[in-house]
C-alpha cells in the first residue's frame, strides 16, 4: 500500500489552500483532492518539501479562522494531471510499436513530438499545434491515428493548427480520424455542445467558471458582453441562479451553440441572445453585473458595461485582462531552500508571486480609476469604485497572467 503525506483542511477552506500550495510548489499533482464524510479535504503534497512547510503560518496567510495539520493517507487517484502523463507514456510506447513493425528508427525528435497534453471533449481529443509535426506520421496515416485512438480510449482525433484572424477567432481544426467534428462537453454539470472547427473551448477557465457558479445572483439582471458559446452564461444561469441573462456574441457558429445549450441546459427561458456587435446593444441602465470576458483585453467593452449598470444602484463588473509582471534581472535573495521537485527555492517562488500581485493590483488600481471616470462622463453624476477582489485565472504565457477584476461601482 502506498502512503502520501497530505495537508488536511476544512472544505469551506480547501480551494483557498490548494492554491496557496500550488503557488509555492508544494502541491503534488500527481494525485485528486478527496473530500471527507467529517467536513474536511486532504490535499497531497510533496514529501521533499515537508520540511520547509511551516503550518502556522500557512494558516495565517491563507485563513485565520481555519486550522491545517499533515496526515499520511492511503495513495488517491491519480488526478488529470498524473493520468495524462501515463496516457503520454503510453502513446510513446504506441508510436515506438507502430513505427518498430514498419521497420523506421526511433528518435528523440521523435518522441518530443509527441504531445503530453490535450483537450478531450467525450470521445474526442483534440491536440494543439506544434505536436505530430513529423512528416512520418502523416506518411502512416489513419494506420497511425486509429492506434492513437485505441491507446487514449476515443474514436475520434482532431488537430488545432491556429486560430483564424476573422474576427471571430475560428479555429482551424483537422479531423484526423472520424467524419463528425461536433462534440459535448461536460463541466460541473452544464452540458457544452458545438463543433470543434467552428468555436473555442478554453478549458484554462474552468476556475473562474466554478467561481461564477458559487456567486448568489438571484434576482439580479447580468450581461456577459463576450458570451461564446455559453462559458460564463450558462454558470450564471444554471448555478448562481441569475433571473436573466442578456447574452452577446458576434459570431454566427458560437451563436448557434449558444442557443443550443441553452435548451439542453434548461434556461433558454432566462436569457435573451444578442447576435452582434455589443457596441449597438439597445440596453442602457439594465445590469447588476457585467461579464467582461474577453482576453487579452477587454477595454474596448468598457464603455458598453458603464452604459448597461443600473444608474441608482450600480453593480458589479467582472473585468479580464492579460496582465504582464515586468521582467527583473537582479539576482533573488535568500535560495537556500532548495525545493527539490521543480528545481527551483519556495523563495523564489514567493517572490515571483509577490512581483505578479503587484503587476495586477496596479493594473486593477488603474481600471478601476479609468472605470470611474467613465461612468461620470456617461451618466453626468459622481460614481466611487471599489476593488473587491482579483482572481488568478491561468497563466497565458511567460510572464503574463490571465487575471479577473471584481470591480464594484456605486453612484454617490
Amino acid at each position: 500500500m502506498v502512503v502520501i503525506p497530505c495537508l488536511k483542511v476544512p472544505q469551506r477552506h480547501a480551494q483557498m489552500y490548494r492554491k496557496y500550495l500550488l503557488s509555492q510548489g508544494v502541491l503534488d499533482r500527481k494525485y485528486c483532492a478527496q473530500k471527507h464524510s467529517d467536513g474536511t479535504v486532504t490535499l497531497p503534497v510533496i514529501a521533499s518539501v515537508l520540511a520547509q512547510l511551516d503550518l502556522v503560518a500557512l494558516r495565517k496567510d491563507v485563513a485565520q479562522d481555519s486550522f491545517c495539520e499533515i496526515v499520511d493517507i492511503q495513495a488517491p487517484p491519480l488526478s488529470k494531471k498524473g493520468k495524462v502523463k501515463s496516457s503520454h507514456k503510453r502513446l510513446i510506447e504506441t508510436a515506438q510499436s507502430l513505427l518498430a513493425s514498419k521497420g523506421e528508427k526511433w528518435s528523440e525528435d521523435l518522441e518530443r513530438d509527441i504531445p503530453s497534453r490535450w483537450q478531450c471533449h467525450g470521445d474526442l481529443v483534440l491536440f494543439s499545434e506544434g505536436s505530430f509535426s513529423n512528416a512520418i506520421w502523416k506518411e502512416i496515416g489513419s494506420e497511425f491515428w486509429t492506434a492513437v485512438a485505441l491507446t487514449l480510449g476515443v474514436k475520434r482525433i482532431a488537430q488545432i493548427k491556429k486560430i483564424s484572424q476573422d474576427g471571430y477567432r475560428t479555429p482551424i481544426v483537422t479531423m484526423l480520424l472520424g467524419d463528425s467534428s461536433y462534440v459535448t462537453h461536460i463541466d460541473n454539470h452544464i452540458r457544452y455542445e458545438f463543433d470543434v472547427t467552428k468555436c473555442m473551448f478554453s478549458s484554462g477557465n474552468i476556475t473562474e467558471k466554478l467561481r461564477i457558479a458559487s456567486f448568489d445572483c438571484s434576482g439580479e439582471t447580468v450581461v456577459d458582453l463576450y458570451a461564446g458559446i455559453g462559458y460564463f452564461t450558462l454558470p450564471y444561469l444554471v448555478h448562481a441562479k441569475a433571473a436573466h441573462v442578456h447574452a452577446c456574441e458576434w459570431n454566427p457558429d458560437a451563436v448557434k451553440a449558444l442557443q443550443r445549450n441553452l435548451q439542453v441546459n434548461g434556461v433558454s427561458d432566462r436569457c435573451t441572445v444578442h447576435q452582434g456587435d455589443n457596441k449597438q446593444l439597445p440596453l442602457c441602465d439594465h445590469a447588476d453585473r457585467v461579464n467582461l470576458g474577453l482576453i487579452p483585453s477587454s477595454e474596448e467593452g468598457w464603455p458598453v458595461a458603464c452604459r448597461l449598470l443600473k444608474r441608482d444602484t450600480g453593480g458589479m463588473l467582472h473585468i479580464h485582462q492579460n496582465v504582464t509582471t515586468p521582467l527583473h534581472h537582479e539576482p533573488l535573495e535568500h535560495s537556500s531552500a532548495i525545493d527539490v521537485e521543480k528545481g527551483s527555492s519556495m523563495e523564489e517562488s514567493s517572490l515571483r508571486i509577490q512581483r505578479d500581485m503587484q503587476a495586477w493590483t496596479a493594473w486593477a488600481s488603474e481600471t478601476a480609476r479609468c472605470i470611474c471616470t467613465l461612468l461620470s462622463d456617461i451618466t453626468r453624476c459622481k460614481w466611487k469604485t471599489n476593488i473587491k477582489h482579483i482572481e488568478h485565472v491561468k497563466t497565458y504565457a511567460p510572464h503574463i497572467s490571465h487575471v479577473v477584476l471584481d470591480l464594484e461601482c456605486k453612484p454617490l
